[in-house]
């Protein structure tokens, strides 16, 4: 089965729907929680930064969407039991889980190879790809309590073709490419189905502080990405399985 070049959903989509999303603060974590909120669903917003959820939180309510959760969590001071913990209160609270929607990760500092910083390589893959595994392997006994259960994982073109000087994300990429595609083999006879997203360049303050000369103007909005967002954690995907999906078609 092939995702489709564009998704229009309808009203409802997500309907009685639990999914979680990280880094849900800001830029696309932020977009994407309201979106779904707005097709129905109830979203718990992880995020590092209290103030921020708080802000989502309101605006998800003041709209008159589904009421969301809060989790505030830095990934990366996370442990296990954290991860192990958030899963268990979800399940009695809500009693099943239907999507996760990997978004929080770091950039780092773009530089040369040779110039590469340990602490710096180590908080990156710390953040966007211990995190992710450690959260997954936690949530996915909750998943299946699901009827249909959805993991997006946020790619980048660097995870797909390495580029001169993205080190450490990029490889942190290339590594989240791989974590997907394992996770979607091992599941593929469930209920339980597991994807990537590549956004491409976005109007987000990560893609500020890679390209800080650029006109932001120039760039797709989060919002502009949504259709794929929804799709993926709508009944409409299903059968769409261990595949890296571009938001951006040219």
């Amino acid at each position: 089965m092939q995702a489709p070049k564009h998704y229009s959903a309808p009203a409802g989509a997500l309907l009685n729907k639990v999914i979680l999303v990280t880094g849900a603060g800001d830029g696309i974590g932020k977009t994407a929680a309201l979106t779904y909120a707005r097709f129905g669903a109830t979203v718990i917003l992880l995020g590092k930064t209290t103030h921020k959820l708080t802000a989502v939180y309101d605006e998800i309510v003041n709209a008159g969407y589904p009421e969301p959760a809060i989790i505030p969590l830095d990934l990366k001071g996370a442990t296990a039991k954290n991860y192990h913990d958030m899963a268990a209160t979800i399940k009695a609270e809500f009693g099943k889980l239907d999507g996760v929607l990997h978004n929080a990760g770091i950039l780092g500092v773009l530089s040369p190879f040779e110039h590469i910083n340990l602490a710096s390589w180590q908080d990156i893959m710390q953040v966007n790809v211990t995190g992710a595994m450690l959260m997954t392997q936690a949530l996915l006994p909750v998943l299946k309590l699901s009827q249909q259960g959805s993991i997006v994982f946020t790619s980048s073109g660097v995870g797909r073709q390495g580029r001169a000087f993205w080190g450490p994300y990029a490889v942190s990429k290339f590594a989240t490419e791989g974590l997907m595609q394992i996770i979607a083999s091992e599941y593929e006879d469930t209920t339980v189905r597991c994807n990537c997203i590549n956004p491409g360049a976005t109007r987000t303050s990560m893609r500020a502080r890679a390209y800080p000369g650029e006109d932001a103007a120039t760039l797709k909005t989060p919002e502009d990405l949504m259709w794929l967002y929804l799709y993926l954690m709508s009944d409409d995907s299903i059968g769409i399985n261990g595949q890296s999906l571009d938001a951006q078609i040219k």
